[in-house]
């Protein structure tokens, strides 16, 4: 069987590059995030015809998940007679869609890993891989909440805070593929430490893991009011921002201080996005969001009261691509690459 075509392959395959995929076929669709990969057959309407399910990952190094990104996609594959045309794999990680290239994964511990030609070896066809937040905002672009708009930023808020910006109905990527990393802008002055090199990342003080580090601190610190939280969780490390969200919900004031406090890190996160990207809609999605709705009206108060004059009437929709949004993007983006690319490929 000939080896199949990457975006990261031979010089010979470089320079004669695989044909694009039948716009009408499907596409395998993958989501690798800091703990979980799902994987989805997309048709180019966007339905997802079958689907792999949540698979969860041990994050024990690029072989170990790639073991589990595998399984993923092939139990996917065994639920439906169609083949794919390509493969689109979203990661949460900096990347150089060009080859295909995981450059730096900070919740994945990962730098320089070549997953495209990796996935390409077991599974047989052309992949291609970008950033998840890049992959989400295709999926909105095309199917969601900025169809029909050219100019928008979305804020994805999960494990960590990723975002990407369309801009004059261009998909922006930065001199490295690196733009829309608003989770790495330091929103305290020598704060918290950050999984990134910088400390007082905004993901480090609202993204899940940094909220869910912050609980346990506070419950080691003053135990007596934590121990609901403790007693949620079933110790004090299994504290996570689930838990948290969840004895808020259930009236307990000491949780409820912990997620006033987040709201007023990912207020002030928020107002600089808007005020450096002045997008005329901001989309926001991802597991926050949807765990925790009532940070919305906290969000849109502070963006009104707090941002420039020019910025501060930013419409601000929730993202409706659902939770597949990244398999979704990274689908469409594999099925025609060129169309999302802002900049031009390396010269061959």
């Amino acid at each position: 069987m000939p080896k199949p075509s990457t975006e990261e392959s031979s010089p010979k395959s470089r320079r004669r590059p695989a044909p694009p995929p039948d716009p009408g076929a499907v596409v395998l669709g993958i989501d690798l995030g800091a703990t979980k990969v799902v994987s989805g057959l997309v048709a180019p309407d966007g339905r997802i015809v079958a689907h792999s399910g949540r698979q969860v990952h041990s994050n024990d190094g690029p072989s170990g998940v790639l073991r589990t990104l595998l399984r993923s996609a092939q139990s996917c594959l065994a639920a439906s007679p169609l083949r794919p045309a390509a493969i689109g794999v979203a990661v949460a990680a900096q990347v150089d869609p060009r080859t295909g290239t995981v450059v730096h994964a900070p919740n994945l511990g990962w730098r320089d890993v070549p997953l495209a030609r990796q996935v390409a070896e077991e599974l047989g066809r052309p992949v291609h891989v970008l950033n998840d937040a890049r992959a989400a905002t295709i999926a909105e672009w095309r199917f969601g909440a900025g169809r029909g708009s050219n100019d928008f930023f979305c804020l994805f808020l999960g494990t960590g805070i990723g975002g990407s910006a369309v801009v004059g109905g261009r998909l922006l990527e930065g001199g490295t593929h690196a733009l829309g990393e608003v989770g790495h802008m330091t929103i305290v002055v020598g704060g918290r430490r950050c999984h990134c090199p910088n400390v007082g990342c905004f993901e480090a003080y609202a993204g899940g893991w940094a909220i869910a580090e912050r609980a346990q601190e506070a419950v080691s610190a003053n135990p007596d009011a934590g121990r609901p939280l403790v007693q949620r969780a079933g110790a004090i490390d299994a504290i996570s921002a689930q838990t948290l969200f969840q004895e808020y919900r259930a009236g307990d004031p000491f949780s409820g201080q912990l997620v006033r406090e987040t709201e007023r890190f990912l207020a002030d996160g928020v107002i600089g996005v808007v005020n450096a990207f002045n997008p005329s809609v901001l989309i926001l999605g991802g597991g926050l969001v949807a765990g925790l709705p009532e940070l919305l009206p906290v969000i849109e108060v502070a963006v009104r009261a707090r941002c420039q004059p020019s910025a501060a009437g930013v419409r601000i929709a929730i993202a409706t691509a659902g939770e597949d949004a990244p398999l979704v993007g990274a689908a469409e983006y594999a099925r025609t690459p060129g169309r999302y690319r802002s900049t031009p490929p390396r010269a061959l």
